[in-house]
């Protein structure tokens, strides 16, 4: 279908609109960033801040520990995902859409719901303020979501490939890593960015399960700091910049794959 010079005008009107609305906030956080602090009266660029929001801020200890946090949810997630959605995607079994069906039940109650009584159950087996505390929520919830979306990518593969790898004497396990899994690395990179990107974000739980701040990840180092230096935009915004830098660059490496996922999975 051909497209006439009006509507391909018009298409990259849009998208520039779009474009400038999405990244207007951005560059408007990191120009304030580089502005200069509050009783400063120098011009120019102040590259100086990040190095102070760093120092003032901890947040080499608070990244650290974010980093630590979502190793352990984004690999633990990914492979319970990739196991479970095998599973629900290519094996008929008895109790499957009801097992699968509890799966989805994490995606379906907040953690609000449910995070002071897991606190309490935490605090009686002697895991608050430690590392499992802030991640084993999360690996649940992420699971969840992993499991739904891995599901589907494995039902949408052709039938005769997996039979195909049985006919050849593959068992289930070989027949995941060598035959199902590679055609999938964009959908499982997609799901691995995201489950990255929600762990780092994650405020509420690293809040309540490490009431003595000893995993404060780096969404509550920034809250702290906001509560330190509230009327100092331009420090507030270069530790925005720091805290958002990880995800940002996670994005930037993977995000041939994450596009590709996205659309395989619009199109299936």
């Amino acid at each position: 279908m051909r497209v006439s010079s009006t509507e391909r005008i018009l298409n990259y009107v849009l998208l520039i609109v779009f474009a400038v609305f999405a990244t207007a906030p951005v560059v408007t956080i990191v120009l304030t960033a580089l502005g200069p602090q509050l009783g400063v009266a120098t011009g120019g660029l102040h590259w100086g801040n990040f190095a102070d929001a760093w120092a003032q801020g901890d947040f080499g200890g608070a990244l650290t520990r974010s980093l630590t946090v979502a190793v352990v949810v984004v690999c633990t997630s990914l492979a319970l995902s990739i196991l479970a959605g095998y599973a629900f995607g290519t094996m008929h079994f008895r109790g499957a859409t009801a097992l699968f069906c509890l799966f989805l039940l994490g995606l379906m109650i907040p953690a609000e719901a449910i995070v002071i009584p897991l606190f309490y159950s935490f605090q009686s087996l002697g895991l608050t303020d430690t590392l499992w505390a802030v991640a084993l929520p999360q690996i649940a919830q992420s699971t969840a979501f992993g499991t739904f979306w891995m599901r589907t990518q494995f039902r949408a593969l052709p039938d005769n490939l997996i039979e195909a790898a049985a006919l050849d004497g593959a068992t289930s396990w070989p027949a995941l890593w060598r035959v199902a899994a590679p055609p999938l690395v964009p959908a499982i990179s997609t799901v691995a960015v995201l489950m990255f990107m929600w762990t780092w974000n994650e405020f509420l739980i690293p809040l309540v399960m490490s009431p003595s701040r000893t995993w404060a990840t780096a969404p509550l180092a920034l809250n702290i700091f906001q509560g330190q230096y509230t009327a100092d935009t331009a420090l507030m915004s270069a530790a925005g910049v720091i805290i958002a830098a990880p995800i940002v660059a996670a994005f930037v490496v993977l995000q041939r794959y994450f596009i590709n996922g996205m659309l395989e999975g619009a199109v299936r």
